[in-house]
């Protein structure tokens, strides 16, 4: 039996089941399941669902954080999906989506920090991703551009055309790094942000994209997030990785359950799964934040940069107070960045 991802396509695992007693097949419900976690990522941890529930069939769809919370919307009316798996908070807290969820709360959830799960019990995260900037050390040094260390340092006019940054109202990573910005810097933000907006070559719907940019050399600095820097790093490209000192922006991947799912047995069997030791293990090879206790920080994480306590550098996010602003922020940030 075999899996196979397509991104923005259905992914679909049939699975047939022989039923006790009986001396015939019949086929299990199929699971449909919305995510926004990346391609490589969810092929690993379905291979190895798969293979926990080998009854259910498994319909999954990866889009982008931004264009997953508009298909989400978009099906109010209709749900299609019975779980979002993996989603950003932020998003998650949107009331036309968080509205549409049912409360559950698996045993192994109990055992999460308060802040890794919904006052209402309606959500958890396992998997967390944070800023970092992927430096092309090679054309960094051919452009005779200094590395940077800071936020800061990225409005030197040294840097221009030489940024590449995600869009912020498609990219779950490109609205984090903004969100910590404002809420660190408060209206000084926007100030912040329109100066930095003089160096960017382009904005970008996914990402990981810019960081992929950056490490083959179109540009010098791709704005991005910890895993595509430390993939990179293990690949041999000549990157660097920063995490800035201040206003480390991070985002949690959310998962619930649909109220108008269907198969609510295969749903909460799944939604159980992403916090079971297996999946835990299968985290550290992509996460550079891990919320269930005793999973440490990947070795090759820390190898390509990452510090030993990630929870030290990262910004105090009010996810709620994100997910409240977050249309009202947009709509500022596209008159700001308005070439």
């Amino acid at each position: 039996m075999s899996i196979s991802i397509r991104r923005g396509k259905y992914l679909v695992a049939g699975a047939v089941l022989a039923l006790a007693g009986l001396g015939h097949l019949a086929q299990a419900a199929p699971l449909t399941v919305y995510t926004a976690l990346e391609d490589d990522e969810v092929s690993d941890y379905m291979a190895a669902a798969k293979k926990a529930m080998p009854d259910v069939e498994f319909h999954v769809l990866r889009l982008s954080t931004g264009d997953l919370a508009a298909r989400v919307i978009a099906e109010s009316g209709n749900p299609r999906a019975d779980v979002i798996w993996g989603f950003a908070v932020t998003n998650m807290l949107d009331p036309r989506i968080h509205g549409a969820l049912v409360k559950y709360e698996p045993a192994a959830a109990k055992a999460l920090p308060d802040k890794y799960k919904g006052k209402d019990g309606t959500w958890f995260a396992a998997t967390g991703y944070m800023n970092a900037f992927c430096v092309n050390t090679e054309r960094a040094k051919a452009k005779n551009l200094p590395i940077p260390t800071s936020w800061d340092d990225l409005t030197n006019p040294v840097y221009k055309g030489e940024l590449v940054m995600p869009n912020p109202a498609s990219s779950g990573v490109g609205w984090l790094q903004i969100a910590a910005l404002l809420q660190g810097r408060g209206e000084d933000g926007w100030k912040y942000i329109g100066e930095l907006n003089k160096n960017i070559a382009q904005y970008t719907s996914s990402g990981s994209k810019p960081c992929k940019m950056a490490r083959t050399g179109e540009y010098a600095i791709g704005i991005s997030f910890a895993f595509p820097a430390v993939q990179s790093i293990q690949q041999g490209f000549p990157v660097k990785m920063v995490i800035p000192p201040k206003w480390e922006g991070y985002e949690l991947e959310a998962t619930s359950i649909l109220a108008s799912t269907k198969n609510t047995k295969d749903a909460k069997r799944f939604v159980d799964w992403t916090l079971s030791p297996e999946a835990a293990a299968l985290y550290g090879k992509y996460k550079e934040i891990v919320t269930i206790p005793g999973v440490p920080v990947a070795e090759r994480m820390l190898q390509a940069g990452l510090p030993q306590d990630v929870g030290s550098v990262l910004y105090p996010i009010d996810f709620e107070k994100s997910a409240a602003e977050r249309a009202a922020i947009l709509k500022r940030w596209q008159q700001v960045t308005a070439r």
